[in-house]
This record gives structure tokens, sequence and C-alpha cells, in this order.
């Protein structure tokens, strides 16, 4: 299959990134002069009478980087679902900034407009080359495949060379996607969704499967990333949560069970009960 297979074949996913949906014009601005940038009040999803999300409550501030922890069933997958509009909820509100209620709001829009998702899994056009993905990538009003093929300007070569150096892949710029290494492909989706300029990074367990060594660096890149971008991480690993953590949400059944510092949340009493266990 050639490289432009692949890359039809990738776009006909039901998980694609936002900049292969149509492109609808979507500038608003987004206003975060109290210092907020995301509010989800009192939000419930149920499924089938299942309570996935029970009255969350929760506010992240614009450049602050927030870890989410808590069980298998804590509602962390449903909860980047309703910010990132794949699910509507049944009951609350979820604005982006003061002004944008993101349930007005399709997916794409969403995207589109400020709010990037990283899976767990790479979403990556291995035929092609990192260049090529970065490209690809690229937030452009030239269309998809005008963003194929059209000539990149000074500027946006400038732009892919910048991100490259910010995930560390210069030197595998002209690799194969699918040679990477997985840490490797995790960072490179990154630097995907960094060809967007997002407002708001959501990161689900990214560094599951990865050595020591890109489990280190990939620590290195969120931080990075705080301050010019908000980053949300959603993770399991409590030796990376730890080595990153600055303010940590811990959910449970739904609903927020505590908030702070790694440190208060390792001697709370109920965190520990229900999730830490030994590992505090």
């Amino acid at each position: 299959m050639s490289a432009l297979q692949s890359t039809r074949s990738a776009m006909r996913r039901d998980r694609v990134f936002g900049f292969l949906q149509p492109e609808p014009d979507f500038q608003l601005p987004v206003d975060t002069s109290h210092g907020t940038i995301l509010y989800v009040d009192d939000v419930s999803v149920r499924f089938d009478g299942f309570l996935a999300l029970n009255r969350l409550n929760l506010s992240i501030d614009e450049g602050e980087l927030r870890c989410i922890i808590g069980p298998n069933g804590a509602g962390k997958t449903t909860m980047m679902d309703v910010i990132t509009g794949n699910t509507r909820p049944d009951e609350g509100r979820v604005f982006f900034g003061q002004n944008l209620d993101l349930l007005e709001l399709e997916e794409v829009q969403i995207a589109r407009g400020g709010i990037g998702r990283k899976f767990q899994k790479p979403t990556v056009f291995e035929a092609l080359s990192v260049f090529d993905n970065l490209e690809l990538s690229m937030a452009s009003a030239k269309g998809t495949w005008k963003t194929l093929f059209h000539r990149l300007s000074p500027a946006q070569r400038s732009r892919i060379d910048e991100v490259l150096e910010i995930v560390g892949l210069q030197e595998q710029v002209q690799r194969m996607a699918g040679a990477l290494s997985h840490g490797q492909k995790q960072w490179l989706e990154i630097g995907m969704l960094l060809m967007q300029n997002p407002r708001v990074l959501l990161v689900d367990e990214p560094v599951a499967g990865m050595t020591g060594d890109e489990t280190e660096r990939t620590a290195e890149l969120l931080v990075s990333l705080a301050g010019g971008h908000t980053v949300i991480v959603v993770e399991h690993d409590m030796a990376f949560v730890r080595s990153i953590a600055r303010r940590v949400t811990v959910l449970h059944q739904g609903s927020v069970l505590a908030e702070g510092s790694m440190d208060q949340i390792q001697k709370d009493p109920q965190v520990i009960e229900v999730y830490l266990g030994e590992e505090a």
C-alpha cells in the first residue's frame, strides 16, 4: 500500500484528528480573564442506568499542569469524552474560558477551537515520515488536500522545526513513523497536536508501555509544555504522576474525591482507602 493510500485509509477511521474533519469557521476568542480556562459544572452522564459521572465539578487554570487519577471506572475517560464533545452529558455545563459553552459545539469545532486530545494508543500515519506527519497536522485554512500538497512557507517550515525540537525528534525527521519506538510515536502524536496550536492538551496515559528512559523524557516534555499550554494528564503510573504533579485531582465513582498537591493526596485517608493503598 502506498503512503497516500495509507493516509486515505487512516482518514476513514472513526478516530481522526480534528484537522482531518470538515473545517468550520471557528475563530471565537477564549476569555480567560479570570485565570480559569476550563470549567466542568455539575456534570452527570448515565449509560444504561450506570452513573459514569455524578455531578462532577472541576476547574483548570490556564497554563496549569493537572494530573487526574483514580481507579478504573472512576469516570476519567468519560470526563475527557465530555470535554472534547464525544459524549453529551445528561446534566451540567462545560465552559472553555468564561464565554464558550462546549455543549453547544460539535466535536470538530472543539478540536479546532483549541482543545487537543491524545489517546493512549498512538494515532500516527505510519507509512509517512515524521516530517510528513507534522506537515499534515498543521492547522491551515487551505483544507486537508491542499495541506497535503501545497508548498510550505518559511514560517511553516520553521514551526515544524520548532516542534521537532520540542518533542526531541530532530534526528528522526525523515524516518517513517511506523519505524519509531513506542515512546517516539507518543512524542510524535503530541507534536502533531502542537502543530494545531492548542490551548488545552488532554493526554491519556502517555507512559503506558514506555521504557524508563522514555518515561523520564515524557515527564520532561509535559512539564515543559505547561505554561504555554494547559496540560491535563490522566495516568495510572503513580511514580510518573509524582514526577510531574503540581496539582492532582482524584476521581471516584464519577465525582471528585480529593484535590491538592501530591503530598496532600498521598496523606488523604479516603484516597488511600479507595485508590492508593500501599502505593501511598
